[in-house]
């Protein structure tokens, strides 16, 4: 009597594949936070539930079964920022194309355009680096960063090079906290930003880069800093942290942010 192969679809390494890229994605979200060692925690109970099921151990089987169940809601709770993020890095990383939205639906012709004032940020932040002014400038993207408004000082003005100098000047008393840019407006400025939750950051990384990497971990913005301490700039986006980069390289990754996408 033959027996038989076990065969292999291509929807079977289909799965695979897919499963070792959420498995990836879910890595790269708690790598260097705290929750990877909730994260262990919860796959070592796992794993010691499978091997007594196979063992045939009826009760701490039952109970092992138990406590997972209910751990589906407890993960929900604990992984609630990682789950946000991960949602928000499909949205927005791997869901590239903009020919087909909710706002081009509506516009019947109208082209929404959303440009910001790219020289105005460069010519501020290339001023303030000289005289190493410290400085948190977020710039909003798809999303509205409304909560993040509400913490500070709402100004709705135009954005200019002066008008940025003189908020991060250091006797100002709108220079403590972020200023956040939405649609060519400054829309607020001395907003709390989050400060990220990852735990192996450079030791050379001052509370600005902190609240830098925190907004790109739960929203799309981009962000631009001047640190204090050096003059360098830096600028942030999607978790990533580019260091130390002069005017022109500034003005070459918002063009490409905010031009190329029009």
């Amino acid at each position: 009597m033959l027996t038989a192969f076990i065969t292999i679809r291509f929807l079977d390494i289909l799965d695979i594949l897919l499963v070792a890229f959420l498995l990836y994605q879910i890595y790269n979200l708690i790598r260097g936070t705290t929750a990877i060692n909730i994260f262990i925690g919860i796959f070592s109970l796992y794993l010691l539930w499978l091997l007594v099921k196979a063992l045939n151990m009826s009760l701490l089987s039952s109970i092992l079964g138990q406590v997972i169940g209910v751990g589906v809601i407890a993960l929900l709770i604990v992984f609630q920022q990682e789950i946000r993020r991960f949602l928000l890095i499909i949205t927005t990383r791997y869901i590239r194309t903009r020919k087909f939205s909710f706002e081009n639906l509506f516009a019947f012709g109208e082209k929404n355009e959303k440009q910001i004032n790219i020289e105005a940020i460069v010519n501020a932040c290339s001023n303030m680096s000289v005289l190493k002014t410290g400085a948190l400038i977020a710039i909003s993207k798809k999303s509205d960063l409304l909560s993040f408004i509400k913490t500070g000082d709402v100004l709705n003005a135009d954005t200019s090079s002066r008008l940025l100098e003189s908020i991060f000047f250091k006797n100002s008393p709108l220079h403590d906290g972020a200023v956040i840019i939405k649609e060519d407006r400054i829309a607020a400025a001395r907003c709390v930003l989050p400060s990220t939750e990852s735990v192996d950051l450079p030791a050379q990384y001052g509370m600005r880069h902190r609240a830098a990497l925190g907004i790109t971990e739960k929203t799309d913005a981009v962000v631009v800093l001047v640190s204090e301490e050096t003059g360098a700039i830096s600028f942030a986006k999607e978790e990533s942290l580019e260091t130390n980069i002069g005017p022109n390289r500034l003005r070459q990754i918002l063009e490409y942010e905010f031009l190329a996408e029009q």
